[in-house]
């Protein structure tokens, strides 16, 4: 399914943490394990803090109930790691997240052997290791009795599950999040399709192991980079563009409830117009509730040109993009202005 998500935003973040670790989210016991419609999603993300969009509410309910990955493309900052989130949250699963860079593999992405601790138990175990080659006529006969033990370090006693298979594994049902896939290298989609398409992972010490529940599944990316067809062929695909101006009101208000209404409305007509200079970086979300908030610190009400360019610098973060909005301060400046 292709959409063109308009916008949605969390009206709260949790804290993300870095590549492989399991990010806490408010468990949601009461809650079906699967999202019973549209409506029922749409509802769900919401009281999870995130104001969804009807496409975003539509892509989520068949993402659940497919169990089919979603690809999540859009500028950075309209909120797609914050819809990995809230869906985790709204569905009671476990957030397991994968944060992509250049030269990730598949020892950091999906599994690697504890080594040290192979090497603590084979000295422990050096008087039993003994016993086994006692004996052995030939320098082979004695690496072939070790070779028969392999399996005993070789196991899952040993194993040290990295984010995907973190997610296959976990006991609790869980959501995987390949956060900002384009930054990684073509080569790494290679195994991350098998994990897509079979829910598993073949190790070739343990042979293939299977999702103990099958996960649902959240790839960010800011088309840094083309990604391949294959790879989007396994997910449904959504897009997340910048808010209209009515929406992202809404995201103020529910963020930020302290702040007066005419200051919110303010700030979002602003941001507006600013997006619409064709900025090297355009005024993400999270930089409009910045915005807001250190208006209401500076006593503000209304935007009016004084402020506007004595705090460009908090909602623009290029100096090329805050020289092109003083260059057009007063039409910004008119703009903020509430009707």
């Amino acid at each position: 399914m292709s959409g063109h998500g308009g916008c949605a935003y969390s009206a709260h973040r949790a804290g993300m943490q870095g590549s492989g670790r399991a990010v806490r989210v408010r468990p949601v016991t009461s809650l079906p394990p699967n999202f019973q419609s549209v409506d029922d999603a749409r509802a769900r993300l919401e009281a999870a803090g995130y104001l969804a969009s009807p496409e975003i509410s539509t892509t989520a309910f068949l993402a659940d109930r497919l169990e089919k990955p979603v690809l999540v493309e859009g500028p950075a900052g309209v909120g797609k790691t914050e819809l990995a989130r809230a869906l985790a949250e709204a569905l009671g699963r476990k957030l397991v997240r994968l944060q992509c860079y250049e030269g990730l593999d598949e020892s950091k992405a999906l599994y690697e052997w504890e080594y040290a601790k192979q090497l603590l138990y084979t000295q422990l175990l050096k008087d039993k290791i003994g016993e086994a080659l006692s004996g052995a006529k030939s320098l082979s006969e004695a690496a072939a009795r070790l070779g028969a033990e392999d399996a005993v370090f070789f196991s899952e006693r040993f194993l040290l599950p990295r984010p995907l298979l973190q997610a296959l594994l976990s006991d609790q049902p869980a959501l995987l999040l390949v956060d900002e896939v384009d930054k990684a290298d073509p080569e790494f989609e290679a195994f991350l399709l098998e994990v897509l398409a079979e829910n598993a992972a073949t190790i070739p010490e343990l042979g293939t192991l299977k999702a103990r529940h099958v996960p649902r599944v959240v790839l960010t990316s800011n088309a840094a980079r083309e990604l391949s067809d294959a790879l989007k062929r396994r997910c449904l695909h959504l897009h997340i563009d910048f808010p209209g101006r009515e929406r992202e009101l809404r995201i103020v208000r529910a963020r930020l409830p302290d702040i007066s209404a005419r200051l919110a409305d303010s700030v979002t007509r602003a941001v507006e117009k600013l997006r619409a200079l064709e900025l090297k970086k355009a005024p993400s979300i999270t930089e409009t509730l910045d915005w807001a908030r250190a208006l209401a610190l500076l006593n503000a009400d209304v935007l009016s040109a004084d402020l506007l360019a004595a705090t460009l610098n908090v909602v623009l973060k290029h100096e090329s993009d805050v020289e092109k909005a003083r260059a057009s301060l007063a039409a910004v400046a008119a703009a903020a202005e509430p009707d």
